[in-house]
Formats: C-alpha cells, sequence, structure tokens
C-alpha cells in the first residue's frame, strides 16, 4: 500500500499519436497465451498460439495510494485482430471492492465495452472517440476492439484501492460475447457461460 501523506500533485502527458502516456509507472502486456479459455473457438485459439503469442492488449498506469479516495489512472490499448470470429478483448474483470466504479474515455479506434452483474443484469456499450463510459460499481467490465486496422484506446480512472478480480471472469466467463458476423459486430449468447 502507497502512503497519500507524501503523495503530491502531478501531470502527465497523453500522446494518442504514439499511444502512450509520460512516465508511466507500469506497462501491462497481456499476451494470447494470458486469456486461455476465454474465447469461443478453443481450436482457433490453440492454433493462433502455436504460431505466435502474440499481444492483444496493454495498460499504461500512473499510480497513486491504494487508499479510499485516492484515483489510479492509465491509459488501455486493445490491438487489432480475431480469434476464430471474436474479437481481441481485455481479460476483464470485477474490482476487488466490488461497489467502486470506473470511466473510460475513448480517444481512439471503434470497440464495445461489455459489462454485467452477479444479478445477471448485461450492457454493451459502444465505444467511439470523444465517447466517456462510466462503469456503475457490481459491473464486471471488458473492452473490446471491433476495428481490424487500428487499435481501440481509452483513459481511465477508478479508486486506487477498488483492485481488481480476474479470477471470476477466468472461471466463469462473460455471459455474452462480440463476434464478427457477415462483416460486422454481433452480440451472442456465450456457450461456454458457466
Amino acid at each position: 500500500m502507497r502512503d497519500n501523506k507524501n503523495f503530491k500533485p502531478f501531470t502527465y502527458k497523453v500522446d494518442i499519436k504514439n499511444e502512450e502516456i509520460s512516465n508511466p509507472d507500469n506497462h501491462i502486456i497481456r499476451k494470447l497465451s494470458s486469456m486461455k479459455g476465454q474465447y469461443m473457438d478453443e481450436k482457433a485459439y490453440e492454433e493462433m498460439i502455436k504460431k505466435e503469442d502474440c499481444i492483444l492488449y496493454e495498460v499504461y498506469e500512473k499510480f497513486a495510494p491504494e487508499v479510499e479516495g485516492e484515483l489510479l489512472q492509465g491509459m488501455s490499448i486493445v490491438h487489432p485482430g480475431k480469434v476464430g470470429n471474436e474479437y481481441f478483448m481485455t481479460k476483464g474483470h470485477f474490482h476487488q471492492i466490488l461497489d467502486t466504479a470506473e470511466f473510460y474515455y475513448c480517444v481512439k479506434g471503434h470497440g464495445y465495452m461489455m459489462m454485467e452483474n452477479p444479478e445477471g443484469d448485461w450492457a454493451a456499450e459502444e465505444l467511439l472517440p470523444n465517447t466517456v463510459l462510466y462503469v456503475p460499481g457490481r459491473w464486471a467490465h471488458r473492452s473490446i476492439n471491433i476495428k481490424s486496422d487500428e487499435d481501440l484506446v481509452t483513459i481511465f480512472a477508478y479508486p486506487a484501492n477498488a483492485g481488481h478480480d480476474y479470477a471470476t471472469i477466468e472461471t466463469k466467463g462473460f455471459r455474452k460475447l462480440v463476434i464478427e458476423e457477415n462483416g460486422k459486430p454481433e452480440i451472442i449468447d456465450n456457450p461456454k457461460w458457466k
């Protein structure tokens, strides 16, 4: 846990063209191998991973003290591509403190944020440049890039003490998937949802 008594105000630059932020505190790189079991077409997944463990998405973070009242922020980049007919996506997560919210500001690309809550509700909101998305507390969320030739880039912020619960999604998956059907995105039921 970081101490917020000596934490100072700061600024950083967002470079949309080069898809980076200045002086990130952390750079997460998620490869195809980290998404085992998350894609519907397991055969297509296995064939892809044999050829290359490609990068699906990256996250640049600016840290803050992990205490109530502080905000962690950064940039998420989901690269273009598909596993079978399912678009590249982030792992998706609930927050460990379930009632914490998050916001996203889309700066580049075209995609969806797939969301669901423990009560069984789900939503899929379209992400386009200059779109702000509010994800309420209790909602798991996953970014999905539906462009074949451009990254999906978002800026995000959430309570620094929220934490991430990836395990629930890794075990259950999301109720809905976004696939390409006849050249356009379609939202379908996840046949593997538990």
